[in-house]
């Protein structure tokens, strides 16, 4: 790598039984790191047995299950290993800053091992990414068009080049198909058809844009939060009123509390309707 290193760079990645760096923990670690003195970059790559449940979202995007882990290592038998290998060296990684970096510290303070940043200098690439390519209206209006931003933040002056972008993104991707991180295909996904246009800038899994709801591999929408998390989310607040009750006081959000009202009716109906029989 062409680049002026005066201490070793370390680029990691991290696999984890899920999103919150202070609950969750690292089930796979890959470390390539660049020597301040030249050579061949030096490798490490680990599973690790985290203790805890992987999340069923998690695992739906690593794939790495808890079989894979049952006979590898906790990190508190490999932390010295990889602190060892990493040394003093400087931190990479693709939104490593705000999650990778907190993530490991996390788990080598569990486990009374010494790291931290104060001498460390650390480069995020997704930050990069970010802020040379900006994901702003005014940029996508350029990208797509050629045009420039006058009016910006007018209303209407915003509609307006929000309907140039779009236009723009039909034609720039007439015909061509989306692959995903997985590999998945979508057949031609940006066409001047709603529904597909809908599915695609959807997430389907969620029912709600805050994403307290969503579908398991069944079908079935489930609680995404709470005590409940995982659970059905109809059965369940026919069991417990209570509940049901508490969600609909709270300042959760009215299109929340539209689907669960609808849920519980549409299940209630059909008990009703089983009960007749």
């Amino acid at each position: 790598m062409d680049i002026n290193l005066k201490r070793d760079l370390c680029f990691f990645d991290l696999e984890s039984t899920g999103l919150n760096v202070v609950r969750d923990r690292i089930i796979q670690i890959a470390i390539i790191k660049f020597k301040a003195k030249g050579g061949e970059p030096e490798e490490m790559t680990m599973l690790i047995n985290p203790g805890i449940p992987i999340s069923e979202e998690a695992m739906s995007v690593h794939g790495i299950t808890p079989k894979d882990l049952s006979n590898k290592p906790t990190f508190q038998q490999v932390g010295q290993k990889i602190r060892d290998f990493i040394g003093d060296a400087d931190l990479a990684g693709y939104n490593s800053n705000r999650f990778d970096v907190p993530l490991l510290m996390e788990e080598f303070s569990r486990v009374g091992i010494e790291f931290d940043l104060l001498n460390r200098r650390t480069i995020d690439v997704q930050r990069i990414f970010y802020k040379m390519e900006p994901r702003t209206l005014r940029a996508a209006l350029k990208f797509y068009t050629g045009q420039q931003m006058e009016n910006a933040h007018d209303a209407l002056a915003d509609v307006q080049a929000t309907i140039d972008v779009f236009k723009g993104q039909l034609e720039k991707y007439k015909g061509v198909d989306f692959v995903d991180d997985d590999g998945n295909v979508s057949k031609i996904p940006v066409r001047p058809d709603i529904q597909s246009l809908h599915d695609f800038t959807n997430d389907m899994r969620f029912l709600d844009a805050t994403q307290k709801l969503k579908m398991d591999h069944n079908g079935v929408p489930v609680f995404n939060f709470g005590k409940y998390v995982g659970k059905p989310v109809a059965e369940t607040l026919v069991k417990d009123r209570q509940y049901y009750g508490w969600i609909m006081a709270k300042e959760f959000s009215s299109q929340m509390k539209q689907i669960v009202k609808k849920l519980v009716k549409d299940y209630e109906k059909k008990q009703k309707t089983n009960n007749n029989r």
